[in-house]
């Protein structure tokens, strides 16, 4: 689907307020693509906007605010499938499953993934659509079930993306050094190594729960083909419904790439997206009162820092947003053994028990917690931690409720 307009200046809160506004009105009266695949109504997504996130980073210029806004307009726009949506996918939308806090946050939106483990080994059973379930379809006869041969099913909700170009520009070396430290508790972690899809290069991955991708147009390009069905230059082609091709050549109807360049800019949508996330700034902090600045003490003291890096900081970087900034993201970026909190999936270089170390910036807008949303509170979260969460978790249960208050008063301004 191609956007062409003139990019507006940034207006903290209310370009964004506005253009969610549109985008509301023309889903509501779009409705559900042909199928139907959704509901009946097919709702506008309920972007639930807090005060300072979804705005760009600060120092950016004036032709960056313009690629931002582009992208802004490309995230909340509805795709058709004359544009190229589906013929499977999970959502019409960018938004649709990145709207808390502000557009580009997480959701409660989950979408389902399935294998066949067998004497520890993990199949994604690809020939027959896995690992990644297409949960829509533009035609009842494509809608995706899970096959009867699976016997791993997990559910995985979005990611915020607030301050994902700062978490790019975090050079691999420093995610290598991290890995290499010696840490406390038996905590290990490890760089995930993947091929960026963009330039067939080895790179450290740090993007979304597997770590599996390593750049935003890698992420965005993987975004557009398996949660739109949107191919792509990097991902030409088309998903088939369970794997069936013959269906599938039923009724694809546009040619791939679906996703053109426009020679104006040199860029696909993809690109676009990618800006958008690339500029988009942090969430900042709450303010921090004398029992949460105790609770970062009591953060520190129980070893969740171990994992959940305080700082890191990005390297040399033409876009001076992004020079040498301190990143203050919660994370080692690193894959951990969660023990019984995994998701048996493998995917990219992380295996079943391995999940990357989520970011804890925005924690305050991302509720439900946890990859599969499972945890309705920050509390709940901690008491799921497992493997090499576990000796942290353990410390977070032996402190008084007066001190967890404290610990959970921290986290609350993240």
């Amino acid at each position: 689907m191609k956007n062409f307009f003139s990019p507006r200046p940034w207006r903290p809160v209310l370009a964004v307020t506005a253009t969610i506004s549109v985008c509301a009105t023309s889903l509501a009266q779009l409705g559900p693509p042909p199928g139907p695949p959704g509901p009946p109504t097919a709702p506008a997504p309920v972007v639930n906007t807090i005060a300072g996130f979804g705005a760009p980073l600060p120092g950016l210029t004036r032709p960056q605010i313009e690629a931002f806004n582009a992208g802004l307009a490309e995230f909340v726009a509805v795709e058709t499938p004359e544009g190229g949506l589906g013929p499977i996918f999970n959502g019409r939308s960018c938004v649709e499953c990145h709207s808390a806090g502000a557009v580009g946050g997480a959701s409660n939106v989950l979408v389902t993934r399935f294998g066949r483990t067998v004497d520890g080994q993990f199949d994604p059973l690809e020939s027959q659509g896995g690992s990644l379930l297409q949960r829509f379809a533009i035609n009842p006869q494509l809608r995706e079930t899970i096959p009867h041969e699976a016997n791993v099913i997990a559910q995985r909700q979005s990611t915020p993306l607030f301050g994902l170009g700062l978490i790019e520009a975090i050079p691999d070396s420093a995610i290598l050094a991290n890995a290499l430290a010696v840490k406390a508790d038996g905590v290990k972690g490890r760089a995930a190594i993947v091929t960026d899809i963009t330039t067939g290069q080895p790179r450290v991955g740090r993007l979304g729960w597997k770590a599996q991708q390593a750049t935003l147009l890698a992420f965005s390009a993987d975004a557009y083909l398996n949660e739109m069905g949107i191919t792509n230059r990097f991902f030409p082609k088309e998903n088939a419904p369970n794997g069936n091709e013959e269906l599938l050549a039923r009724f694809k109807t546009t040619p791939d790439p679906e996703d053109e360049i426009d020679p104006a800019t040199g860029k696909g949508d993809i690109d676009v997206a990618a800006d958008f996330m690339r500029f988009l700034a942090p969430p900042p902090r709450a303010t921090i009162t004398p029992q949460a600045a105790a609770g970062e003490s009591l953060f520190l003291q129980s070893g969740c820092a171990v994992c959940h890096t305080p700082a890191l900081r990005t390297g040399p970087n033409p876009v001076a947003a992004l020079d040498r900034k301190t990143v203050n993201l919660y994370s080692d970026l690193l894959l951990h053994d969660m023990g019984t909190l995994n998701d048996g999936i493998a995917q990219a270089d992380a295996g079943t028990r391995e999940m990357k170390t989520p970011p804890l910036w925005g924690l305050r807008a991302s509720a439900p917690y946890l990859h599969d949303g499972r945890a309705t509170t920050v509390d709940a979260a901690i008491r799921a931690h497992d493997g090499e969460g576990a000796p942290s978790r353990e410390r977070y249960l032996r402190l008084p409720n007066a001190l967890r208050q404290q610990l959970l008063a921290f986290l609350g301004t993240l």
